[in-house]
């Protein structure tokens, strides 16, 4: 498309698509905005950069990795998990179900459009869209719409620290969006800085496959198996959190008994796990395994790490050294929304997580909505995807 300035010269103008709604991301959060519109025939876009839908769980994620809650915890709106699917469902299980989801639904994502620029139009009360089109060389596309919904998701850009020396390693440093399987690290010494659930699962990871391995623990933690969150969860329903708190961490020390043994700590009282969720969300350890295998000793615990020297040396805040192979940063995600989306002052913060406080964090204004950006995992997602068509309907 072309326009024609006053010396007549051609002005390429990006080429303008409409719909009632743009949904950014095709993550889970998106897809499942996306089939609660297709329910209330609302017209929708769903924009995302990479180039399939899904890409943290298809291109992003470990090889042994399961969903960490019950399956019907996970399920989008409007689709239940198959019946055959184990209870704890795989990753590979997932993917498929998500494929099945967009098939049904007839959702069709636009990938590789990098959003560059979202703006809200005072006049023609819409929001304007520039995106970048990496399938045509970057060329710049324009969408309009009513509606703008914000679904990129909390684990955007992987984030890793700087660390003192780091440039320097000579062995191999990866996030933990590119690890896969600790088999190719078989017979290497390996230290993975952070103690997430990712972290964690992937220290298991190597050290099944006989990795030296080692995690870096700066915080205390929660530690709740499988069982223990199915039961709180259940509980929730019921009772406050705290109480389900207290009753969550006397369970924890019953199980696991004193961890100040091997290196771990619990947080302070008053600081139950889904109080610091709800608080901080930040999620307690769900353990599969791991904590056996550091009482084991075969999973070394180690404190924050001061610096990186000689090559392949690691210094730690308790001032001992280790050479290690590798190092695997789990050490969690940060997001770029307020690098494109303009005019927003109520709904997000500077690090791209909702202002308002649940369960009202997913309404903005000028027609701006989040999803999945609650820190409540698929379950929190499904219900802002729902909420968000049921909102939109209702001004429609």
């Amino acid at each position: 498309m072309a326009e024609y300035c006053n010396n007549n010269h051609p002005v390429w103008m990006p080429p303008t698509i409409e719909s009632v709604v743009i949904i950014v991301g095709a993550g889970p959060s998106g897809l499942a905005t996306a089939a609660c519109l297709t329910q209330n025939s609302i017209p929708y876009i769903v924009l995302d950069r990479e180039d399939c839908f899904a890409s943290l769980w298809k291109k992003k994620s470990y090889d042994r990795l399961h969903l960490h809650l019950a399956k019907q915890y996970c399920e989008l709106p409007l689709m239940k998990m198959p019946t055959g699917a184990p209870k704890y469902v795989s990753k590979d299980d997932f993917i498929q179900y998500l494929d099945n989801y967009v098939a049904h639904f007839h959702i069709k994502p636009l990938c590789q459009r990098r959003v560059e620029n979202a703006r809200f139009d005072e006049g023609t009360k819409r929001w304007h869209v520039r995106a970048s089109n990496g399938e045509k060389g970057g060329v710049e596309e324009e969408y309009v719409g009513r509606f703008l919904v914000v679904a990129s998701g909390e684990a955007s850009d992987p984030f890793c620290p700087q660390i003192e020396g780091l440039s320097n390693f000579q062995g191999k440093v990866v996030h933990s969006t590119q690890f896969k399987s600790g088999k190719e690290y078989e017979g290497k010494s390996v230290l993975v800085v952070g103690a997430g659930n990712s972290g964690m699962e992937i220290a298991l990871d190597l050290a099944n496959y006989g990795a030296m391995t080692s995690i870096v623990v700066r915080s205390p933690v929660h530690i709740l198996s499988r069982s223990m969150v199915n039961i709180a969860l259940f509980l929730l329903k019921y009772m406050p959190y705290y109480a389900v708190d207290t009753f969550m961490v006397a369970l924890s020390k019953l199980k696991y008994g004193d961890i100040t043994k091997h290196g771990l700590c619990r947080p302070p009282q008053g600081q139950g796990p889904f109080y610091l969720k709800v608080a901080f969300g930040k999620y307690p350890i769900i353990d599969v395994g791991t904590y056996q295998k550091i009482k084991s000793g075969e999973i070394e615990v180690l404190t924050a790490v001061r610096s990186i020297r000689d090559g392949n040396y690691v210094e730690f805040e308790d001032g001992r050294c280790f050479a290690f192979d590798a190092i695997i940063f789990a050490t969690g995600f940060r997001r770029s929304t307020n690098q494109w989306l303009q005019g927003d002052n109520y709904l997000l913060n500077e690090d791209g997580l909702p202002k308002p406080s649940f369960p009202n964090h997913w309404k903005g204004q000028n027609g701006l909505y989040c999803a999945g950006l609650a820190r409540r995992g698929l379950y929190g997602a499904a219900m802002d995807a729902q909420n968000i068509a049921d909102h939109i309907k209702s001004l429609l």
